[in-house]
């Protein structure tokens, strides 16, 4: 029953055009880069709602492209499908996922974001689109749920509550937890997207 893997890998040619595209004059500056894509996708296929396609390519754009035809849009849209298809197919196998970046958060100059930094806050991005959901269930799911959640929450740098910036203060603490990451996504797609037996 494991058919659906044949078509499911994802190209390096495709995320060169991908790429391409995301960097091009046709898409708004603020749009995900393939680092932050990969982080939005991730949460997509976990999240226990989906998410209708048109909305989270708005959001994934930062609005609608300036698309050249429609041989085009079709082209870049069936790439991030696919790209979908080959992280979903890895979790459901329960596979520990390649990431797009290293996962160190340490950066050389200061004002610099580390890559892992950047998926994390992409990842939240997609949380956000249906947070009330991912901590709904059982008390010892979404107890498990926020446990899990913690580290790529601390990696995100996005929350300003006293005990994540303890945590982000401890560099060693910072890059165990990122480490983590990987193994938590599995984990988090087998709570949500597995039901129990």
């Amino acid at each position: 029953m494991q058919t659906h893997q044949q078509n499911t890998t994802i190209t390096d040619a495709e995320l060169d055009s991908l790429e391409n595209f995301i960097f091009s004059e046709a898409v708004s500056e603020e749009s995900l880069d393939l680092i932050g894509i990969h982080g939005f996708l991730c949460a997509l296929i976990i999240s226990p709602s989906p998410t209708d396609e048109s909305e989270w390519l708005d959001i994934l754009f930062d609005g609608t492209p300036k698309w050249e035809n429609d041989q085009q849009k079709s082209e870049i849209i069936s790439i991030l499908r696919n790209w979908n298809a080959s992280i979903r197919a890895d979790m459901e196998d329960d596979k520990e996922l390649e990431m797009p970046c290293d996962l160190t958060l340490m950066v050389e100059e200061d004002d610099q974001v580390a890559d892992v930094e950047t998926w994390a806050q992409a990842f939240m991005e997609g949380v956000f689109l249906k947070e009330d959901v991912w901590y709904q269930g059982s008390s010892a799911q979404e107890q498990k749920v926020t446990e899990l959640m913690l580290p790529i929450m601390v990696v995100s740098d996005l929350f300003d509550a006293k005990e994540f910036q303890e945590i982000r203060r401890n560099s060693d603490v910072c890059e165990e937890m990122a480490n983590e990451i990987p193994d938590i996504l599995v984990d988090l797609y087998l709570i949500f997207q597995t039901p129990e037996k």
